[in-house]
């Protein structure tokens, strides 16, 4: 593995061995640390967002099930 910064990105290279759910799971990872870190929200809101979603997720699933 060799990484590599630049003016503008940082650039990571991986022996073409490597899994590739892995790597997107890597990815995923700095994608949601980089975008959280703009966050204001509190960790207390983020649990209420999470909770509400999920709520509305299982409200639809019975729904389409017919429960």
């Amino acid at each position: 593995m060799k990484i590599e910064r630049t003016k503008n990105e940082i650039i990571i290279r991986v022996s073409s061995s490597v899994n590739l759910d892995d790597l997107q799971d890597l990815t995923d990872l700095i994608e949601y640390k980089e975008i959280s870190k703009k966050s204001k929200a509190s960790q207390k809101e983020v649990d209420n967002l999470v909770s509400d979603i999920k709520r509305g997720r299982w409200e639809k699933t019975k729904s389409k099930l017919g429960l």
